[in-house]
């Protein structure tokens, strides 16, 4: 009777040893599966040579800034990167789009949706993982022994920026600017760069390549990713005011019915429905809260990030369970009260946030304003922006449009 139960004993702990080395062989193991390429029609050259990196049992945080264009993303994003345990990267899913637009004839089909999205997700669990060498599947050219100096705007990633993945001249404690770091680091090393990821406790992406929060449920869902997605929502009036300043030549109908008061019959009205659409479908599944949101999802809106920018990062902090980094509250002042005429790059983070996000009432016309929000109407009550019922009404800034609502996250 006591050899039987020795027996049972050692049987038992045999069968747990093989389920743990099956276990770590699988999580050991980087897990995209190139789908994206593959239908792409192009070689996975490095789908099964690149290195691969155990899973993080101390479940980093990943996080997501899911945004469109113009909507105060590049601001949010220093909000991470500005914190010395988070590993930032600015809009990394630009290569993915970069490489695969050329090479379909239609861009907005649904295929070609699923082959961008399917590629962008396969890229996303890479790089939570710190697996840099998956995305040169994208570069071009490819990099040369993991060194590239390809990366898009490198520059507006701090940890890409400093030592040990750049080694400038001067003091240790020197932080590049981003117009500097091309030019004094030199050749990116994606090996150092990856090291330099996984001794950080925390990932942070930022991009405007994904429509809607439904097309990350994948991610979402994926018991290797820990996971939270913060969803930037603007007012479209102003993302429409930012975007014809900014892309002068793309929005010049819009810059054309401003200044002559008469609507171009060419008008390519999808530059302004699309943005409403996919907030409108994104904005519905958070705002219903399904279970596999829970804890994930926080939907932000710029206009409150810019009237209380302390506040509101607290609070996007607290979602994330991650503790407020002095360098990033030292940050947010420098930048938030700063001379306007400092702000004027495209991409520039210093400005007076609160007078920019009204900035948009001086710049459209009443026509124009009225055109979206009969367009735009659904996503403008979903979000709480109130219409401007007249050209005075809306050129009065002490009329705010923007009501007071609490988004809290899904926790």
């Amino acid at each position: 009777m006591q050899c039987s139960w020795k027996a049972v004993l050692l049987l038992a702990l045999a069968s747990i040893a093989i389920q743990y080395t099956a276990i770590r062989t699988f999580t050991a193991k980087s897990f995209h599966t190139c789908p994206g390429l593959a239908e792409a029609g192009l070689a996975e050259r490095l789908c099964e040579e690149g290195p691969t990196f155990a899973y993080n049992l101390s479940r980093k945080t990943h996080i997501l800034i899911l945004a469109t264009t113009r909507s105060g993303s590049s601001f949010v994003g220093q909000l991470f990167n500005q914190h010395l345990d988070v590993f930032y990267l600015f809009e990394p899913l630009y290569h993915v789009q970069n490489t695969l637009i050329p090479r379909f004839t239609q861009g907005k089909s649904p295929a070609d949706r699923r082959v961008m999205l399917g590629a962008s997700r396969d890229l996303l669990r890479s790089l939570y993982d710190c697996d840099l060498y998956f995305l040169e599947n994208y570069i071009k050219p490819p990099p040369v022994n993991h060194t590239t100096d390809r990366i898009f705007r490198r520059g507006a990633s701090r940890v890409l920026c400093s030592r040990p993945v750049c080694d400038p001249p001067g003091s240790p404690e020197l932080v590049l600017e981003e117009g500097d770091c091309v030019r004094k680091c030199g050749l990116l090393n994606l090996t150092v760069a990856a090291e330099a990821c996984r001794e950080r406790s925390h990932v942070a992406i930022k991009t405007v390549r994904v429509p809607e929060v439904n097309d990350l449920r994948a991610l979402v869902e994926d018991p290797r990713l820990n996971l939270k997605v913060i969803q930037l929502v603007r007012d479209p009036r102003g993302i429409l005011a930012s975007r014809s300043e900014t892309f002068r030549d793309t929005y010049r109908l819009w810059r054309l019915w401003y200044g002559t008061g008469r609507k171009p019959y060419n008008l390519d009205v999808t530059q302004l429905t699309t943005v409403c659409e996919d907030f409108s479908n994104s904005v519905s599944t958070g705002l219903m809260r399904p279970p596999w949101l829970k804890g994930k999802y926080m939907l932000v809106r710029y206009e409150d990030l810019a009237r209380n920018p302390m506040k509101k990062t607290e609070e996007i902090y607290g979602f994330l369970g991650i503790p407020l980094d002095s360098h990033v509250a030292r940050w947010i002042q420098n930048n938030t009260r700063g001379d306007p005429t400092l702000g004027k790059h495209k991409y520039g983070t210093v400005r007076n946030s609160a007078a920019t996000a009204e900035k948009w009432r001086f710049r459209l016309s009443y026509d124009i304003v009225a055109f979206a929000q009969n367009t735009c109407q659904r996503v403008l009550a979903q979000l709480g922006y109130k219409m401007a019922t007249s050209e005075e009404e809306l050129k009065n800034p002490s009329i705010s449009l923007v009501e007071e609502r609490d988004f809290r996250p899904f926790s």
